[in-house]
């Protein structure tokens, strides 16, 4: 454990950053997984739906800081594939 003050705060606040990048990421993937869930039931609507859900999700996790901007692409990129495969 930390003695100085300064080192102590800096715990504390890497904890709830943490807490938070992984709420986030959290309800990224949720919204990920109902876009391949209504693709997978062959559902266009829904799934068209839930895709504009999961990219606007996608773009907060992106401005807060979470995801590198890569990788956003490649997420949005895929499930924009998937939704069109059908």
């Amino acid at each position: 454990m930390a003695n100085i003050k300064s080192a102590k705060k800096r715990i504390k606040v890497i904890n709830k950053k943490t807490l938070r990048n992984k709420m986030i990421k959290s309800q990224v993937k949720t919204a990920m997984k109902k876009v391949i869930v209504a693709v997978n039931a062959g559902d266009k609507e829904v799934a068209s739906v839930a895709l504009v859900n999961a990219v606007s999700s996608i773009d907060r996790a992106y401005i807060k800081g979470i995801y590198h901007k890569n990788a956003v692409a490649r997420k949005k990129s895929t499930l924009t594939k998937l939704v069109n495969s059908l």
